[in-house]
């Protein structure tokens, strides 16, 4: 009986205690404003160009060859890449370099001259290769944030952020035999060297393939219009089936 009184006791007087102390502070939507304030001026969140680059830079790839040099993008996991037709033109040998640093020999499985694309396999892939991952551009809209990704002048990866400019735009091959249709304009920094890198939406997801920027006079530099082949008909150069 004893200890059922001396445990009672230590009871009551515990949950007295408990009354006794003040109820903690309750919070109200101006704390939460504040906190939120708070931790994005000391932790700024990453802008959507680094996420998209983060979330497919593993997949680019430098190409290069006895002529020149452009850029290309991983699009099934077994070394398959697409590029642009143009950046392999008069090649005798091609190679790709990988973001580990490996370099391989590649051959070219498939082009399609109407859209300015070409396939490659690499002999060589790093281990544990990963694809881009590809998204359909039917659904873009002009004004949508894009990202492009790239070695312009043979430095990169680079990258740069625009958006759509426009849908749907023709524009002459770069050796003026024929004319690219259907083509995706964006307004993100491309030069030369960029050819065959991936146009990205916000999510990382390859929505094109740039092919060409409109250059006035013989400068060759980029004047804010740039275009890209949609995914679907690049992807199509390799296979890969519609999505």
């Amino acid at each position: 009986m004893l200890l059922v009184a001396g445990a009672l006791i230590a009871l009551g007087v515990t949950l007295g205690h408990a009354a006794l102390r003040p109820p903690p502070p309750r919070l109200t939507q101006h704390d939460i404003d504040a906190a939120v304030a708070h931790t994005l001026e000391t932790k700024p969140l990453p802008s959507p160009a680094m996420r998209a680059y983060k979330a497919v830079r593993s997949s680019i790839v430098r190409v290069r060859t006895d002529k020149g040099s452009g850029s290309g993008v991983v699009i099934v996991g077994r070394g398959v890449i697409v590029t642009s037709l143009h950046v392999l033109k008069g090649a005798s040998s091609v190679q790709v370099l990988f973001e580990t640093g490996l370099e391989s020999a590649a051959r070219i499985v498939s082009t399609r001259p109407e859209n300015d694309v070409a396939v490659l396999q690499a002999e060589r892939i790093p281990d544990d290769l990963k694809a881009a991952t590809l998204r359909s551009a039917t659904k873009l809209v002009e004004g949508e944030s894009v990202i492009a990704v790239g070695f312009p002048y043979g430095i990169g990866p680079s990258v740069s952020s625009g958006v759509v400019s426009g849908l749907r735009r023709q524009f002459a091959s770069a050796d003026g035999t024929r004319t690219l249709r259907n083509l995706i304009q964006f307004d993100a920094a491309a030069n030369p060297g960029s050819s065959g890198g991936p146009l990205l939406n916000g999510s990382g997801e390859v929505i094109g393939i740039v092919t060409a920027i409109l250059a006035p006079g013989d400068r060759g530099a980029f004047a804010g219009i740039a275009f890209a082949v949609p995914i679907e008909l690049a992807a199509a150069a390799a296979g890969v089936p519609p999505f």
